[in-house]
């Protein structure tokens, strides 16, 4: 290169520096930049948004995609620190007014961008029979954990997904049958594995050759889950890291299910398998 014109590297493991600007200029020289390291992340060709990034499951997604080079937004009650951008949701009992806040939100981080994936991982699990006194508090909280987070996502997904992108949602393997001692659960998730499938259908909204996939796993590998259940068979348990990488599998188009497949995560002996429920 000319004389004139320097590449310099700073040891700073933040910020890549391609740094000709603040040298003097000669005919030669190629118009002058300089890069952050989160402005090279910006400008990333591949982007995920993580609802519910900032669980224990959307943390491990957020890590692994962003492992990858890949630029995650995550949406959540609190910021997740390592992802590019956050959309903190804010409390309210109308879910029209949190899905609208969402829904804006996104709509201004994102402007023109497409994402190449939505990945919902939020929810949560609330027992209680229907004679259950906390029938009512324990349906309602599950029905906004799952289903107004997963409705969330898949209007976002018709609204920001390229086509051929990738819509995951977290329906629950016990949902596939009665759920007596967990009613508001059940029917939480069962609600999700109905959108899934319905997503898949003729003038569901998806972006053109987009697949709504949900994953139907039986008990997560996740710090709470250990605390409250110290004796349990941890081998029997589905590691984060395997959702994690099966998601970024999936977004990439490797070994992607069919749009609408239920696939339920079955683990025994530390060893887990991805089986689409009939």
């Amino acid at each position: 290169p000319p004389t004139c014109c320097t590449t310099e590297k700073r040891n700073a493991p933040s910020s890549l520096y391609f740094s000709l600007s603040s040298l003097p200029r000669c005919a030669s020289a190629p118009a002058l930049i300089l890069l952050t390291a989160n402005q090279v992340t910006n400008m990333a060709a591949n982007r995920v948004i993580v609802y519910g990034g900032k669980g224990a499951l959307g943390s491990k997604c957020v890590q692994h995609f962003k492992s990858k080079g890949w630029w995650v937004a995550c949406i959540d009650m609190a910021a997740n620190e390592e992802a590019n951008e956050n959309v903190i949701v804010k409390l309210g009992e109308s879910f029209n007014e949190q899905a609208g806040q969402v829904t804006a939100d996104v709509a201004q981080l994102l402007g023109e961008q497409k994402v190449d994936a939505i990945l919902c991982v939020a929810g949560g699990w609330a027992g209680g029979s229907c004679s259950s006194k906390d029938l009512y508090k324990n349906t309602d909280l599950m029905w906004k954990q799952s289903v107004w987070t997963s409705t969330i996502s898949s209007h976002l997904a018709a609204l920001h997904l390229k086509p051929g992108g990738l819509l995951t949602l977290s329906g629950a393997k016990a949902a596939l049958s009665g759920t007596g001692g967990m009613v508001g659960y059940g029917m939480a998730k069962a609600a999700v594995h109905q959108l899934c499938q319905s997503l898949a259908a003729k003038n569901s909204g998806m972006p053109s050759g987009a697949a709504a996939v949900a994953i139907l796993p039986v008990t997560l590998d996740t710090p709470m889950n250990r605390k409250f259940m110290p004796d349990a068979d941890f081998g029997s348990w589905t590691p984060l890291e395997y959702i994690a990488e099966m998601f970024f599998n999936w977004a990439t188009g490797v070994n992607r299910p069919a749009s609408g497949s239920l696939m339920q995560l079955l683990t025994s002996g530390g060893e887990t398998q991805a089986v689409a429920a009939q």
